[in-house]
């Protein structure tokens, strides 16, 4: 079953309260398993930049099925490199994405940008944990 907008939200709703917690503004990305944008908020005074950090981290994690800070370490593998040009250059295999499972399957991912890496990997998953 494909995640689903209400489910977004949710996840969104959980990332942002957990950023508010943390005394942090950041973008919340929500795509689906195909790595496309399902749900999308900026909280007020966050970098501009994270719009696309959060997106590019959702993607990765929706595209490998693991949070997308795993894949830092082989970002410049010959592999992920060819994967991420055929894919149009939106990943960002950086710290801040994790994947949402239903029942061990790959359903979407949830990409924070705007707190330091930790902070997003936090608030990610705080949004995950929700569904």
């Amino acid at each position: 079953m494909a995640l689903t907008l209400e489910e977004a939200n949710r996840v969104i709703a959980g990332a942002i309260a957990k950023a508010q917690e943390l005394k942090i503004g950041v973008c919340v990305a929500v795509c689906d398993s195909g790595g496309r944008l399902l749900a999308f908020q900026r909280m007020d005074n966050a970098i501009w930049a994270a719009v696309y950090g959060s997106q590019g981290k959702a993607i990765a994690s929706a595209a490998f099925g693991r949070p997308s800070g795993d894949l830092t370490a082989r970002a410049e593998h010959p592999t992920l490199r060819g994967i991420q040009a055929a894919e149009g250059g939106h990943m960002i295999m950086g710290q801040g994405g994790v994947p949402i499972l239903r029942d061990g399957v790959v359903v979407g991912a949830c990409g924070v940008g705007g707190g330091t890496a930790q902070e997003d990997e936090d608030c990610a998953q705080a949004g995950a944990d929700k569904l």
